[in-house]
């Protein structure tokens, strides 16, 4: 990791830079997949998962049977964990439910406001070197609960043309209503425009590397909503002498081994920490299965020591970290002047793993800068909210006048003229 000490705060923009490509650089084999499955459908989806994942398929969807084959495959422990991480998803998530909003502005007005489920949503489940599992807990269970239709999930498969069996029984436990073997550009593709097999969708979530990223950014452009822009994963840990070195260290190789694009920060106002952090990571390491993974994003990672609190939390909502951990004598200063994070674990003893598995938080969050903007996935990423209004003979006579003065005002005489009818009949 890269030590840096007295950064100016000129040079902050180029320190704290991510390391990813740029849309340009994507851009242009986005939109030629996109036009190819735009066009061809199902054959263009197959050809791609042939070049892109190595193995050819003559079905994309998975069956009943392969779902049955996977519950008895997974460990009961495992299942255990999954139910119990479940569980606190939808305690949290059901916290969320909003009653509907009603008030008379003006005698004889009634306005109002209820929030409706979004019918159809596409989860987007990366697979590749790590198949998340946990994410279809934090994107299926909420959309459960908002009472989405058609909840279709897309995840690549493996080279024998399958998917994990986690993935597979975690998406039958939430509720998921069709399983696809399609990753990467082409599965955002098939969700926005729609194949014979991919059903196409309102909303698309769900995390993803670069070529993700962009696709779903393109989605937008054809009609489909998004989450938010959630590229490779991120950390920034801000600490000082009162946390524990080896935590620190754990928490951003917790990060960095998502991928090599992933990238973690220290911030610190103790040099010692530093110290013993850097000391703690190099350790750790050497003992990770994916250690070669976590060594490429820790080169492009940062151990930032600066002088104060102030020049800290100044730096920190620059950042806009997706996943921010505090670990601070002086705690509460940094909860209350953090302005810009995806989500925040406080204390020596809250891992940022517990939320992306069990706590009950939603792990699917803005990266790339994008919290200074954006929130994290919740229970109203799956809702729109619709206002309603009924207005009596009273109301209109309260407000028709002003009406009639403004539309006049904007040279809009139709406008006008259907509050003037109304108010006319009454007279």
């Amino acid at each position: 990791m890269k030590k840096i000490y007295n950064l100016k705060k000129e040079d902050w923009k180029d320190v704290l830079r991510r390391p990813t490509q740029t849309v340009e650089a994507i851009e242009g084999l986005v939109n030629d997949i996109f036009k190819e499955v735009e066009a061809e459908g199902d054959a263009i989806i197959k050809k791609y998962t042939q070049q892109f994942d190595k193995v050819s398929l003559d079905d994309l969807l998975v069956t009943p049977a392969e779902i049955a084959e996977a519950k008895k495959t997974v460990s009961p422990g495992l299942k255990a964990a999954i139910q119990l991480a479940k569980s606190n998803i939808e305690l949290f998530h059901k916290a969320q439910v909003t009653d509907r909003v009603e008030v008379e502005t003006t005698n004889g007005v009634r306005c109002w406001q209820e929030k409706r489920p979004i019918q159809k949503v596409g989860l987007y489940i990366p697979g590749g070197t790590a198949p998340l599992f946990s994410t279809i807990l934090m994107l299926a269970v909420p959309a459960t609960i908002a009472g989405c239709k058609e909840i279709v999930l897309c995840s690549p498969p493996n080279t024998e043309g399958k998917l994990d069996p986690a993935i597979l029984y975690t998406a039958s436990l939430c509720g998921v209503t069709k399983i696809i073997k399609v990753g990467g550009i082409q599965a955002i593709a098939g969700m926005t425009f729609g194949t014979k097999t991919v059903p196409q969708v309102y909303k698309i979530f769900g995390p993803g590397n670069q070529y993700v990223t962009v696709a779903k950014q393109l989605a937008t452009k054809h009609g489909v909503a998004i989450d938010m822009p959630a590229g490779p994963s991120e950390l920034l840990v801000v600490a000082d002498d009162s946390a524990n070195a080896a935590f620190v260290a754990s928490d951003l190789l917790s990060q960095a081994e998502h991928g090599v694009d992933s990238q973690v920060i220290l911030v610190s106002t103790s040099k010692d920490m530093i110290a013993s952090v850097e000391r703690e990571v190099a350790l750790q390491l050497e003992d990770l299965p994916r250690k070669e993974i976590a060594r490429q994003a820790i080169a492009n990672s940062k151990l930032i020591f600066v002088e104060d609190d102030q020049t800290a939390i100044d730096l920190i909502n620059e950042y806009g970290p997706e996943h921010y951990i505090v670990c601070v004598s002086n705690e509460d200063f940094y909860l209350e002047n953090t302005v810009n994070a995806g989500s925040v674990f406080i204390g020596n003893y809250t891992p940022e793993s517990a939320g992306d598995y069990a706590s009950g938080t939603n792990h699917t969050l803005p990266t790339n800068g994008y919290a200074k903007q954006y929130s994290g996935v919740n229970l109203d990423s799956f809702m729109k909210s619709m206002t309603f209004q009924k207005i009596s003979a009273e109301g209109i006579q309260h407000i028709g006048n002003a009406i009639e003065l403004m539309a006049e005002a904007e040279g809009l005489q139709a406008h006008k003229n259907a509050v003037t009818l109304r108010l006319n009949s009454l007279k």
